[in-house]
């Protein structure tokens, strides 16, 4: 996850911890700091099969290290799912934010050095 410095603005970038991918596209590279300033899109999970739609919500700050690009190949499906609403657990905005929020905790409780490290950096 080295390359993480070479992503640019617009493009999509994937968090994956324990089944579930967090997408979103970089909004800017706050290089200082090493970390991402990204647009969450959608938050996808294996294991329960769930879709959230993220693209109304709060945009984010994270540790580059966090993030992989995203292939085109992972993400287009699940753009066209959303984007033509035929998943049925399709949630509302307010239960997307929760799943955000309890994803991004659950990688910090699990990986607590990655966000020392980026906020010692400055």
């Amino acid at each position: 996850m080295q390359s993480a410095t070479k992503f640019q603005a617009k493009q999509i970038v994937c968090l994956e911890h324990q089944n579930t991918y967090l997408y979103a596209e970089v909004i800017d590279i706050i290089e200082a700091r090493q970390m991402c300033w990204g647009r969450p899109l959608l938050l996808s999970s294996d294991e329960l099969s769930s879709l959230y739609d993220l693209r109304e919500g709060s945009d984010i700050l994270l540790p580059l290290s966090l993030f992989r690009p995203a292939l085109d190949t992972e993400l287009i499906p699940l753009l066209m799912e959303i984007s033509t609403g035929t998943n049925t657990s399709l949630d509302s905005a307010k239960v997307a934010h929760w799943k955000l929020q309890a994803f991004i905790q659950k990688v910090w409780q699990d990986q607590p050095n990655n966000f020392t490290a980026s906020s010692s950096g400055g």
